[in-house]
This record gives structure tokens, C-alpha cells and sequence, in this order.
């Protein structure tokens, strides 16, 4: 099953973002190297596809796991929860519809 990984960055989180950036994506390869990333990516803080020295308000991950457990354990490992990027994260159950 999917699920959605939200998480709400705090603030004057991107020094800490940027320095855990590459650990990051490489968990996020490694989900898209098994077939199990449907989507990723991080919140600009503005109405920008580049937001700059303003950041980002948080990040979203749509993933497949086997469980509930299995999401909340694969986010909570990640290299951004370590480096105190995010203040809160949710993970939910998501049926993927379209496309």
C-alpha cells in the first residue's frame, strides 16, 4: 500500500536541510531503485520552484510500504529528522487513484 509522508519543516531549518540533503536523497533512490517511489519533494516556503535564501515549508514523500509501522519507521529514520530539518511529520495511508 502507499502512503503520504508529510513533513512540516521549522523554521530556519535550511542550513541543516542542505547539509543533509545528499543522505536524503539516497534513501529516496533507493526507493525509486525497488519500484516503490510514486513521488517526492520538498514545499518551496514561496511561490517559487527555486524559494532561495527563504527555504522550504516541508517536504512530501507518496511511497509504498508494507505497513503503516513500516512508513512511520522508514520516516522516522530519515537523514532530515536527524538534522532537526522537520518540527512535526505525518504519515497516512494514501490510495493512489489517478493516474
Amino acid at each position: 500500500m502507499y502512503y503520504v509522508i508529510f513533513a512540516e519543516d521549522r523554521e530556519d531549518s535550511l542550513k541543516a536541510r542542505l547539509q543533509a540533503r545528499p543522505a536524503h536523497l539516497e534513501r529516496l533512490r533507493a526507493l525509486l531503485d525497488q519500484g516503490r517511489l510514486l513521488v517526492a519533494g520538498p514545499c518551496p516556503a514561496i511561490d517559487s520552484p527555486d524559494p532561495g535564501p527563504a527555504g522550504f515549508s516541508g517536504s512530501v514523500v507518496i511511497a509504498e510500504f508494507p505497513s503503516l509501522e513500516d512508513a512511520e519507521a522508514w520516516a522516522d529514520n530519515d537523514p532530515y529528522v536527524h538534522a532537526n530539518v522537520y518540527q512535526q511529520v505525518i504519515v497516512r495511508p494514501f490510495n493512489r487513484v489517478l493516474p
